[in-house]
């Protein structure tokens, strides 16, 4: 009796931690603060580029001339980005690592061709190896136990 006990207690323990990783935060929830990490940090590194007066958000800011749609173009990457918070909470688990593991390295080109300065090589630096780290987690993330 007391082993059929501790044997549902088990399987019940089993089903509630469902999509718990082993350090015992749910995957979704730990890419999800991770990409807000990241959102912040571009916001930040963005918002320092407005006071570089060699940067060409500032010259943009000052009335140098935009390429057409390039405002379109900053503001698709930065939803892209954005957009993964809350994705990483919403797909499933299959669909939510390939995404997050392709818009990850989207991201990271974006990144890599974007700014100039020590203070964006600076923040690339930190944004690029946060998302390796969420392109890893993705990558290395498997369920405990599979939906049925």
């Amino acid at each position: 009796m007391i082993k059929k006990l501790i044997h549902s207690v088990q399987k019940k323990e089993k089903e509630m931690n469902t999509n718990k990783s082993t350090t015992g935060i749910d995957p979704k929830v730990k890419l999800s603060l991770l990409w807000i990490f990241v959102i912040l940090n571009m916001a930040y590194a963005d918002i320092l580029s407005l006071m570089d007066p060699t940067s060409i958000i500032r010259g943009i800011m000052v009335g140098a001339p935009l390429p057409s749609g390039g405002l379109l173009a900053g503001a698709i990457v930065m939803e892209t980005s954005i957009a993964m918070v809350i994705l990483s909470w919403a797909l499933s688990y299959k669909v939510n690592r390939w995404i997050t593991i392709v818009i990850g390295v989207f991201m990271i080109i974006q990144i890599v061709i974007g700014g100039h300065g020590p203070y964006y090589v600076f923040f690339a630096t930190v944004e690029v190896a946060c998302i390796l780290l969420i392109i890893w987690f993705a990558w290395k993330w498997k369920p405990v136990v599979e939906p049925i």
